[in-house]
């Protein structure tokens, strides 16, 4: 068989590459060192036709303007975070405020009142140190940050390894691991948006998704969770059987109204699933995403608690992608496997408080296939 293959090409900064990783069966990934970003993923459809099926920029300059979530007053980007590792803190803190040993800590707020994903320098903008590496039948690209003391207000030097490695089965594996000087709180995951029909091919809205999770944590009007897990049946957030993502995007008088308040303050879904995870965690099935038009199907395996599934809502037709052409809402999903939302603040959270000797460890794994 075939040994997948990796090369580089510098991407007009000093320091960044792009990283391309390809095997014997069409799938290829390109990927900076600058952010940790995926910018495409292409693979075929049932008929043996390849095309881009995430969405994504054609330049790291539109990345470094367009991707980060704008502080108060700052007009410099739109926050989209297309395919970008984040952390220190993926997803939302209250307030950008967080405790820990009784000490308490401040990150820059950037969405609202709120801190997403690590402040307004997480490690979506951050230069990440390159090594690769081949072994039988796959090949690797290790990425390295280490995030000093005070970065963003959080505690404790982190030193973070990202790890892409893609195999001739189609599968992309993430595994993050991470290790702190002081208690620290952190939460990493990849903020890629699919479209299984194809990049820029329109919205997503018909392709069918499962989520392995009986319950979800509700959110406020400032999309913060309330700290409640609430079960999926009955609810339009039931996806324990494949769904057209469109389906229930509306609510409906068929739902509860409390249902309904949650889907208008996402303006769609922008939600975390609390995954029927094992006990200790392994790797489960966390989603499936398949397109009936081009019969390509995206099972996330996971070994974080849960999901934010966000269905590209605020796409709003003013950025332009790989293709040229304009994305619009509901041109793309996210599947951000991760530790649950503003947990520093929610007791009743699975703890994302990270202590000297102890490693953060999480794995999640791509696998595309077609029929």
């Amino acid at each position: 068989m075939e040994q997948p293959t990796i090369s580089a090409v510098p991407a007009g900064t000093e320091g960044v590459n792009l990283y391309t990783l390809s095997n014997h069966n069409g799938m290829v990934v390109k990927i900076f060192n600058y952010g940790g970003i995926i910018q495409s993923v292409s693979f075929p459809d049932r008929r043996g036709h390849s095309a881009e099926i995430t969405l994504g920029f054609p330049s790291l300059a539109e990345y470094k303007t367009y991707n980060p979530a704008p502080a108060a007053g700052d007009t410099r980007g739109a926050g989209v975070y297309f395919g970008a590792l984040i952390g220190r803190y993926a997803n939302r803190i209250a307030g950008g405020e967080l405790t820990i040993g009784g000490n308490k800590y401040e990150v820059p707020v950037n969405n609202g009142r709120n801190a997403l994903h690590g402040g307004t320098a997480g490690f979506d903008q951050k230069l990440w140190t390159p090594v690769t590496s081949s072994g039988p039948g796959t090949v690797a690209l290790q990425l390295t940050y280490v995030s000093e003391a005070g970065e963003m207000g959080f505690p404790g030097t982190l030193t973070t390894v990202a790890t892409y490695t893609l195999d001739n089965e189609n599968g992309l594996t993430l595994s993050f691991l991470a290790t702190t000087t002081a208690d620290t709180a952190v939460n990493l995951t990849n903020h890629t948006y699919w479209n299984l029909a194809g990049e820029a091919s329109g919205s997503v809205l018909d392709q069918m998704l499962h989520i392995n999770a009986d319950s979800f944590t509700p959110v406020d009007s400032g999309l913060i969770p309330t700290g409640a897990m609430e079960p999926v049946t009955g609810t339009p957030f039931d996806f324990t059987r494949p769904t057209a993502i469109g389906e229930n995007i509306g609510g409906g008088p068929q739902f509860a109204a409390a249902d309904n308040e949650q889907l208008l303050s996402c303006q769609g879904y922008d939600l975390n699933w609390v995954l029927n995870q094992t006990s200790p965690p392994s790797l489960i099935l966390a989603a499936q995403a398949f397109d009936p038009s081009s019969g390509r199907k995206l099972t996330i395996y996971t070994t974080q608690p849960g999901i934010q599934f966000y269905s590209g809502n605020f796409l709003a037709g003013t950025l332009r992608g790989t293709s040229g052409r304009t994305y619009r809402q509901s041109d793309g999903f996210a599947l951000e496997t991760q530790h649950f939302p503003d947990s520093p603040n929610q007791p009743g959270f699975p703890s994302t408080v990270l202590s000297p000797g102890e490693t953060f460890s999480e794995t999640t794994v791509f696998q595309l296939s077609n029929s």
